[in-house]
């Protein structure tokens, strides 16, 4: 089982290296298991969005895959994220219209998004509380669930402090 995510972390300062090899470590083991491939693109996406703890839009992944020699075509971008996401590597932040690295792979979670207006930061956390209330609340109504993004903006601990961007 991978080891449980701080979602602090993600605001503190910390060597990322930690946190990129966990997430990749259970990416590589979560795609092997299910008979699936990390190709060089799709873990260079997975890389790029786990290094700051930030949500990126698809042409922000598409410039840096450029940046190490891989194609420039959008379509290329796209892919590695649809996968990506498909097999729950990587979030879409549909506040930002972006994608982040899922810091639990292979864990089941109902994951909250901690967004910072100012530096841009996103901290996932755990939502269970939050899920099972709407889940409830849609069984209440004859309404089945079949998925949620829960999102809350606001300011970072480092912006608050100063400290941010």
């Amino acid at each position: 089982m991978p080891p449980a995510h701080n979602p602090v972390t993600a605001f503190a300062k910390h060597n990322h290296k930690s946190c990129r090899g966990d997430v990749l470590d259970n990416a590589d083991r979560m795609v092997r298991d299910a008979g699936l491939r990390l190709t060089p693109v799709r873990r260079r996406v997975l890389e790029i969005l786990v290094e700051g703890h930030r949500a990126m839009g698809a042409y922000q992944v598409l410039e840096r895959l450029a940046e190490d020699g891989f194609a420039k075509q959008p379509p290329v971008a796209y892919r590695a994220l649809d996968f990506l996401v498909e097999h729950g590597l990587v979030h879409r932040i549909r506040r930002l219209n972006a994608f982040a690295a899922c810091m639990q792979p292979g864990v089941a979670h109902a994951p909250a998004f901690f967004i910072c207006l100012h530096c841009e930061g996103v901290a996932e956390a755990p939502a269970f509380d939050v899920s099972d209330a709407l889940k409830k609340t849609g069984d209440e109504m004859g309404f089945r669930v079949e998925r949620m993004n829960i999102e809350a903006v606001g300011i970072c601990p480092n912006c608050l402090q100063g400290n941010g961007k």
